[in-house]
């Protein structure tokens, strides 16, 4: 029996040319559909490409077995298709809460409306939480945030993080121990910013925390204290401090969009609409 992931690999790195542009069709990371190439390969006992550097083409055996599998996938999807009439499942996406309280709400009611017959199981947590039931198989698809350079995923984007205070009641940032406010312990932004404070030899207390973005942007803007917030979540009565008031620069941060192995063709779905969401975003912050 031909395993049809590892043959939709092999069709999309003929079709695309070579890896990199194979493994964003299928959304697997470019190691992942080597591998499954090279199952492929000792599953049928045949080399079926030739590898020049980033040139990638088939072998005879490799263009004998091209249209078998072209046709064997379409089988599979016309399948799919009969049977999508009866649901198609369920989709347990993870998102970080600064991208649920912005524009993503619209889109994943878009989607869900547009699939009345798939359940979307959607929740806002801590990136770390996340990443870790993602790996648990807790989460299909996850969009989460992490130190950059990171493992590859379906698609990263550096993120734009931001000291800042309140616009109306500034905090004195000359103050002994500066006042942080933040997220429980294992944020990463709050990580980043006792890190930053004390690489510079400034001290430090926690003057407010919470689990809710909401919380902490008020209490930002309440002047209670100074945090890290990304670019989405700064107000308009918050004021962004710079390395000119003293600040040491904060470890780069990125955001990966990351799927299960066994992702279903639903999920993989809505990993394109997130795609192309985060791709917007960045394109606005640019």
């Amino acid at each position: 029996m031909l395993d049809l992931e590892l043959l939709r690999s092999f069709v999309s790195v003929i079709e695309a040319g070579g890896f990199t542009r194979a493994s964003e069709r299928v959304h697997r990371t470019q190691s992942t559909v080597s591998q499954q190439i090279k199952r492929l390969e000792e599953d049928v006992g045949q080399v079926l490409l030739h590898r020049d550097g980033k040139d990638v083409r088939p072998t005879e055996a490799g263009e004998r077995l091209l249209s078998y599998a072209r046709r064997l996938l379409t089988l599979a999807e016309e399948a799919r298709d009969v049977l999508r009439e009866e649901g198609e499942g369920a989709i347990r996406l993870g998102i970080p809460e600064d991208f649920a309280a912005y524009r993503l709400a619209k889109l994943l009611g878009a989607f869900a409306r547009s699939h009345p017959n798939l359940r979307l199981d959607v929740r806002a947590d801590q990136s770390k939480n996340l990443a870790r039931d993602l790996e648990r198989g807790e989460l299909d698809l996850a969009l989460y945030k992490r130190e950059a350079g990171g493992k590859e995923a379906i698609a990263v984007w550096p993120e734009q993080v931001h000291w800042v205070t309140s616009k109306s009641h500034p905090v004195d940032i000359n103050v002994p121990s500066v006042p942080l406010i933040g997220f429980p312990l294992g944020c990463l932004y709050r990580a980043g910013a006792i890190h930053a404070l004390e690489s510079a030899g400034r001290a430090w207390h926690m003057s407010y925390m919470s689990s809710s973005l909401a919380g902490i942007q008020a209490a930002v803007a309440a002047g209670m204290g100074l945090s890290i917030l990304s670019e989405m979540s700064i107000q308009s009565d918050h004021r962004v401090l710079t390395a000119k008031d003293g600040f040491a620069p904060i470890n780069r941060t990125e955001v990966a969009l990351m799927a299960a192995p066994n992702a279903s063709s639903a999920t993989l779905r809505l990993a394109d609409r997130l795609a192309e969401f985060c791709e917007d975003v960045q394109a606005k912050a640019a």
